[in-house]
């Protein structure tokens, strides 16, 4: 990685006001939805949700959920929140997240594991497609309940 330093992931399976200052720091960088310690305590503590995240020098740089949820078809996981700051992209981190969650997936024995993405992010479709994710034809239909 040349003078690039170094990042670990690992699953994030408890909260401090480290982690908590962390997450509030790179998440605006992916959306404007705001996170608490409450909702990330409830987060690491669910058994259908793990939070990966990459670290450099103690700190959180990067961050994906996997979320797999049991349903009559089987196991079915979806990629969440992929961002990584600013300052660390082009350095594999993502690649390297998005590696664990699909792993982690295959454990679940997920069936199918999908993601959905801005069509304005080309790069990251490019790194997705090179991890075997494929184009599907469907119609996304949101409620805002």
């Amino acid at each position: 990685m040349g003078d690039m330093p170094d990042f670990v992931i690992s699953e994030i399976d408890h909260i401090n006001d480290d982690v908590v200052a962390d997450i509030e720091t790179i998440l605006p960088q992916l959306s404007s939805a705001r996170v608490d310690r409450d909702r990330l305590d409830l987060l690491v503590s669910s058994n259908e949700l793990t939070l990966f995240a990459a670290w450099v020098d103690g700190h959180i740089v990067g961050l994906v959920t996997l979320v797999a949820l049991p349903q009559l078809t089987g196991v079915r996981g979806h990629i969440e929140d992929v961002v990584v700051d600013a300052s660390f992209r082009g350095q594999g981190i993502a690649r390297a997240l998005l590696v664990a969650a699909i792993e982690r997936a295959r454990q679940l024995g997920a069936r199918t594991l999908d993601l959905t993405s801005r069509p304005s992010r080309e790069s990251a479709h490019r790194l997705y497609e090179s991890l075997g994710f494929e184009k599907r034809t469907t119609d996304v239909m949101r409620l805002k309940p």
